[in-house]
């Protein structure tokens, strides 16, 4: 544990929601179960192994001291959650969460839950993938139509947010939580967005006409759960997604093709895009954020840039 005390012990007030230490990255040795967020005004420490209460003290005893030397004029909010086989618990620990509770990154707002289920409504592993989209529409040529954005897997539409901030003409969000789309439906006025973004509450493999007629699209985003049963299955269902990519994609279009399951390497995904979409282009592997370090890059979060090639001049001119 000496390792995220020490972390603890130097951590700076955090104001963004961020990672403060990420033990599962397998750099600190003994450390692997521990993780602590920063959802601001509330911190989130998350165990993937059962603890003892002396732990917890432990732990909350080094949280107390160390806010109080960054801001003693404001109470310590923490949470507790155990995320072991078996043992899954979520505690308020120590002072208060808001409600409702939102936090920002990079200038965009967001709703959080950190008190209700084990995702909280932000995946802070993707922040370096939002500020890829978000580089990729504020740059997108102006010799080109207004982009058009497909989210696929939406969640709670962060992408959505960044993408429409930055200038994209339209995002179609598609996911099949009524929940979390509702959520996604909250951060865009949260954000000043009020046009530009539809919303299909729709199981994607049963809405592609939809989906299809929207189109074709200049950004394509994949960001699907690795396994959930009943709804996606990365070694069965990724490849589906992979087919569909060159009718969805405009001449020239990009896909940014994203999966979090540390048992599937690169391979995986590049493989597969060889054999299934040849069409596409490898472009680049997007960082995750520092905070995420990882033993392997391998085991690490993948997010991949692929494009379909740009009609030729003579074809444009035409």
């Amino acid at each position: 544990m000496q390792a995220l005390l020490n972390a603890i012990a130097t951590m700076a007030l955090p104001t963004d929601a961020q990672r403060v230490f990420h033990g599962r990255g397998g750099l600190h040795p003994g450390c692997e179960q521990w993780a602590l967020d920063a959802f601001p005004p509330v911190l989130v420490l998350t165990s993937f192994q059962a603890v003892t209460e002396d732990e917890l003290t432990t732990v909350g005893n080094a949280l107390s001291a160390r806010w109080a030397q960054i801001t003693p004029d404001q109470q310590l909010n923490w949470v507790f959650q155990c995320r072991a086989e078996g043992h899954i618990e979520t505690r308020l620990m120590s002072g208060s969460v808001p409600d409702p509770h939102v936090v920002t990154e990079n200038g965009a707002s967001f709703r959080v839950h950190v008190l209700k289920g084990q995702n909280h409504g932000l995946f802070l592993d993707m922040a370096e993938g939002r500020e890829w989209v978000r580089g990729f529409v504020r740059d997108y040529p102006a010799t080109q139509p207004r982009l058009k954005v497909l989210n696929l897997f939406a969640y709670t539409c962060a992408f959505s947010v960044v993408a429409l901030q930055a200038g994209a003409k339209q995002v179609v969000n598609v996911d099949m939580s009524h929940g979390a789309m509702a959520i996604g439906q909250q951060n865009h006025p949260l954000n000043g967005i009020s046009t530009g973004a539809t919303f299909l509450m729709h199981d994607i493999f049963k809405t592609w006409g939809k989906i299809t007629r929207s189109g074709p699209y200049g950004l394509v985003i994949v960001d699907p759960p690795s396994y959930q049963k009943g709804s996606f299955i990365a070694t069965k269902d990724y490849a589906k997604l992979m087919r569909r990519l060159p009718e969805l994609l405009a001449p020239g279009g990009y896909a940014l093709l994203c999966l979090n399951a540390p048992e599937l390497g690169l391979a995986f995904l590049q493989d597969q895009m060889k054999e299934l979409a040849p069409e596409l282009n490898f472009v680049q592997r997007v960082a995750s954020p520092a905070a995420f370090a990882d033993v392997s890059p391998e085991r690490s979060l993948k997010v991949l840039a692929y494009q379909l090639p740009p009609l030729p001049a003579a074809v444009e001119n035409a």
